[in-house]
């Protein structure tokens, strides 16, 4: 029991000692109060987090998280398969890959030089 409320002081503590230094660090005023916002609702979650432990809600958070990334990578899984499907695309696909296994020429690119001339 101290052991775990001695390791949630520790980690308010070195919180407040990393975001001090990082407002140090960071020029002007203009972005200040963009990382005191963010860093005051990292600063409630941290004091939040013996209660959420207590309470059981810590894993139905963890849970609806790997429940959204779960459904935002598999948007981008079919995303990526409606793409490569697409009959206009996959040509153009297999066109620029037969010019990368080539000479890099395509027949329609061909480029003609009237005369050069160097020196006065």
């Amino acid at each position: 029991m101290f052991q775990q409320i001695y390791s949630w002081i520790q980690d308010i503590t070195v919180y407040l000692i990393v975001t001090a230094a990082i407002m140090h660090a960071v020029p002007g005023k203009d972005y200040g109060k963009y990382i005191r916002f963010f860093s005051g609702l990292i600063l409630i979650l941290l004091l939040a987090t013996p209660l959420l432990n207590l309470t059981g809600m810590k894993e139905r958070f963890e849970t609806l998280y790997r429940n959204n990334e779960y459904e935002l990578e598999k948007q981008e899984i079919e995303r990526v398969e409606e793409l490569y499907t697409d009959p206009v695309l996959s040509d153009h696909l297999r066109m620029d890959k037969n010019i990368q296994e080539g000479d890099g020429r395509d027949e329609n690119s061909r480029i003609e030089v009237g005369e050069i001339e160097i020196g006065q």
